[in-house]
């Protein structure tokens, strides 16, 4: 094993790729601590002690979605279900205006596919953010919801995404990827965008200029060999594009949904895909631990098993919670900054395009009561 981490870690410093079949046995190495210190180095020498977080929202406008995904627990399958919504466009406007506060930097937002919505919903969501909230970058539509604009609206990928950024899209989130296996596909969401199909999405925003994330789901029915598979595809669309500024691992949470079933993974498990993520991805900047999704305690010592970020504030996100997770709703920018701190890191607050904001020339961060405590800092809990 020894020779093996010794190889891999002689790819990561000469830039190379590391292969499907050293994936596989990495994936297998039951020495997890020292498949965590290859992981860190590299992790230090793109980032040193940085770990990076932004001040965010999460607006999610409808839950109502005709793709049946097995591990969703966020979806509604038609309007008038229980607990099924459709915010107006003037209700998000609401929404927004409600949790939104000055030094916010950006708006994820992630839907159900709604058969009832035109394609001008969207502009027009989008239209709003960008007049009433211009600080805000918006972030929105994952690659399945393009395709599936896409084919409802008979336009090209290029076409949504071009009409999108003229109402104000800034980037594209990374979900929707789940597991590119088929087999897979075909047990868990098998009536949405195939794997080709969500790469050809991220391939076409790439080409417009758009940054995008990416991520996999893990912990359902999959193989550790479909896992490396589906890195290696992301590693490759990146050789090519060089669009995907993150990644993000995403847990499979077990309540709610119709694979309540099966265990959800331990943490061991989060920390082994952190790290392993981190060495197969070597060509994408960012691994990001989602504390929604992981925990607080965990996405913090991911940060030394090679994550260098842990989200934002993620005022409010539903869709972890309605499959349940444990964690806060949202995190006040101290509390972040002590979590990342006591993790042994340093905070360093980033735009979506990992800017970081508020850098003086020493190197240090310039603090205000706006952005780091006070009422506005907290406020953020109490929305």
């Amino acid at each position: 094993m020894h020779n093996l981490l010794g190889t891999i870690e002689s790819k990561l410093e000469q830039g190379e790729d590391i292969s499907f079949k050293e994936g596989c046995e990495l994936f297998e190495c039951s020495d997890l601590l020292s498949i965590a210190a290859v992981a860190n180095r590299y992790r230090e020498k793109l980032h040193g002690k940085v770990t990076y977080y932004n001040w965010n929202l999460h607006l999610n406008s409808t839950n109502v979605c005709e793709a049946d995904c097995l591990f969703c627990s966020f979806a509604r399958l038609k309007t008038g279900d229980p607990e099924a919504y459709t915010m107006s466009v003037e209700e998000a406007h609401r929404w927004i205006s409600q949790r939104y506060r000055p030094g916010m930097t950006e708006i994820h937002i992630v839907n159900g596919l709604n058969p009832e919505l035109d394609f001008d919903y969207y502009e027009s969501l989008l239209r709003m953010i960008r007049r009433d909230f211009p600080a805000l970058h918006i972030k929105a539509f994952t690659a399945v919801e393009i395709h599936y604009f896409a084919e409802k609206f008979a336009m090209s990928y290029t076409q949504v995404l071009e009409k999108l950024i003229d109402a104000g899209l800034g980037s594209l989130p990374g979900g929707g990827a789940e597991v590119f296996s088929e087999r897979v596909r075909k047990k868990i969401c098998r009536d949405k965008a195939n794997s080709q199909q969500w790469l050809e999405v991220h391939r076409a925003a790439h080409n417009l200029g758009l940054k995008s994330n990416c991520t996999m789901l893990y912990g359902t029915v999959e193989r550790p060999a479909e896992l490396v598979e589906h890195l290696l595809q992301l590693r490759d669309l990146q050789s090519e594009t060089g669009g995907f500024q993150a990644f993000i691992p995403l847990a499979f949470h077990n309540e709610g949904n119709r694979m309540a079933k099966l265990p959800s993974p331990t943490g061991m498990d989060d920390l082994r895909i952190v790290a392993l993520s981190r060495i197969l991805l070597h060509n994408i900047p960012h691994i990001k631990a989602y504390w929604v999704m992981l925990g607080i305690k965990t996405a913090q010592i991911a940060q030394s098993f090679g994550a260098n970020d842990i989200d934002g504030t993620v005022t409010e996100e539903k869709i972890y919670h309605m499959a349940g997770s444990r964690s806060p709703d949202a995190l006040s920018i101290p509390e972040l900054r002590r979590v990342i701190e006591a993790a042994g890191r340093i905070p360093v607050e980033r735009d979506t395009l990992y800017r970081p904001i508020d850098l003086n020339t020493e190197g240090s961060y310039q603090q205000s009561d706006n952005r780091y405590g006070g009422s506005a800092g907290l406020a953020i809990l109490a929305s």
